[in-house]
């Protein structure tokens, strides 16, 4: 159905893409900052989830209409931007609380809820939008027909190998965390850097990729 040349060449150019941390690796790093290596892999597995609806959109044509629309991709831009603030608000006011949740004297945090954050940033991605409406379909053989499994396989492979790479950042994130926690004013510290980075990474995601 696919060249193995044509699906080599778009897994190198993922990987390009994959390894400059953007906004879904710069939100794991901060959910692992602020809750852990549990929260941070929930979050790369909703990250995953939401990017491969993104990829079935593409394949269904609905892609095209909101990279060609500059309303349409302003506005789920700027959702996801002011999602990302939100989460960054919240984790900065609650900072404080990082010391017990981690002996298991504070609210346990829902790794539901925490699957449904990673999902809501994944799917608002601009990054990964401009990337599945523009570059994906570059990638298709239209002439061995089967055009939508074609773009599902292609998603697939993105999604494999940003799964990979997003849980290494995540785990190396919990990691460096472990270590602020033996002492409370560490955890403190780090509450509040995973904070200001998703209110940092909301305020870039909504200033910068602008469509004219």
């Amino acid at each position: 159905m696919m060249s193995t040349d044509r699906l080599l060449a778009f897994a190198a150019l993922s990987f390009l893409l994959i390894v400059i941390p953007g906004p879904s690796v710069l939100f794991v790093i901060g959910r692992a900052l602020a809750h852990g290596r549990r929260a941070a892999l929930t979050t790369v597995v909703g990250n995953t989830l939401g990017a491969y609806v993104l990829v079935v959109a593409v394949a269904l044509g609905v892609g095209s209409v909101v990279e060609r629309s500059v309303l349409v991709f302003t506005a789920l831009k700027l959702a996801g931007a002011a999602y990302l603030v939100y989460l960054g608000v919240k984790a900065w006011r609650r900072r404080g609380s990082l010391r017990e949740a981690f002996t298991g004297s504070g609210e346990p945090h829902s790794g539901l809820r925490t699957l449904g954050e990673g999902f809501a940033v994944g799917v608002a991605n601009p990054k990964t939008i401009v990337f599945f409406a523009a570059v994906l379909p570059q990638f298709v053989d239209r002439d061995q027909g089967h055009v939508p499994l074609q773009m599902l396989l292609l998603g697939l492979v993105f999604n494999a190998m940003a799964l990979a790479s997003d849980s290494l950042w995540g785990l190396v994130a919990s990691t460096a965390r472990d270590w602020f926690a033996r002492s409370p004013r560490r955890m403190s510290a780090v509450g509040g850097i995973g904070g200001l980075t998703m209110i940092g990474l909301g305020v870039t995601v909504a200033a910068t990729g602008r469509k004219d």
